[in-house]
């Protein structure tokens, strides 16, 4: 076995807090694009910002549009091997939480329960409405948006939008101050698919260092905590998660 994938398997058997943090590079390999890389939908257009959203119906067309721009590639993505693996672990206890910045609902996907993802940008295929709060699917504003109604609206009059985090939109409270202290508070801290350079969710390593926590960074290219952490591969997260399941398995 490769000496890295054997010492981020001993630490985790060591047992205590292990916290997974995941980033768009875990989803990409399941075909949904890396909005912030060159090319993709943020590099296309100027991103519609949550005041604009609010104050402007035009805005709220254009948002939806953009949306759906994408909803193709969401419906048919599928958990990939880094998803499956992790879903195995926490299903195991090896892991105890999986932190994500991604909005894809991938990791429950391949079953993961809800109890144990905290969703930082939220989860693009709930919608909700920004006056009474209630909850519906993505699909049935999707089906709206097809017979013509380009921004709806809720039953209560409030505007509808995906259950996720815009630019110039807080970040969730609960949810943040929840990975906050998972991280402190952690043994082991493994990143996965993240640059982490979105503040201030980008910080959390850094707080689970601080504590000691054995950091582990699986990502593609450079992140500003390569030379902190203590295990540091650069592979497609797929085949190193599914090699780090069958390691970890296969004596037990």
């Amino acid at each position: 076995m490769n000496a890295k994938l054997q010492t981020i398997v001993q630490n985790i058997q060591k047992g205590g807090k292990n916290i997974v943090f995941t980033g768009a590079g875990i989803s990409t390999e399941s075909g949904i694009s890396d909005y912030r890389s060159k090319g993709g939908i943020w590099d296309q257009y100027q991103p519609v910002y949550y005041d604009e959203f609010i104050r402007s119906k035009s805005a709220r067309v254009e948002y939806w549009k953009r949306k759906f721009e994408m909803y193709p590639e969401l419906i048919q993505a599928k958990p990939n091997r880094a998803h499956i693996a992790l879903a195995k672990l926490i299903e195991h206890g090896w892991i105890d939480t999986i932190i994500t910045q991604n909005i894809d609902g991938l990791h429950q996907a391949a079953g993961v329960p809800e109890s144990k993802v905290i969703e930082l940008h939220g989860n693009t295929m709930r919608v909700c409405c920004m006056s009474c709060h209630q909850i519906s699917s993505i699909h049935e504003a999707q089906k709206r948006i097809e017979t013509g109604d380009l921004a709806p609206e809720c039953d209560c009059g409030g505007f509808l939008k995906p259950d996720t985090i815009s630019f110039g939109q807080q970040m969730p409270e609960d949810e943040m101050k929840q990975s906050v202290e998972l991280a402190r508070n952690s043994d082991f801290f493994m990143v996965i698919g993240s640059t982490l350079l979105v503040q201030p969710a980008s910080l959390l390593p850094g707080y689970a260092k601080e504590n000691g926590a054995f950091l582990v960074i699986i990502n593609l290219s450079d992140t500003p905590y390569d030379q902190q952490c203590d295990v540091l591969i650069d592979e497609y997260a797929g085949p190193t998660l599914h090699a780090l399941s069958v390691e970890l398995f296969s004596g037990n």
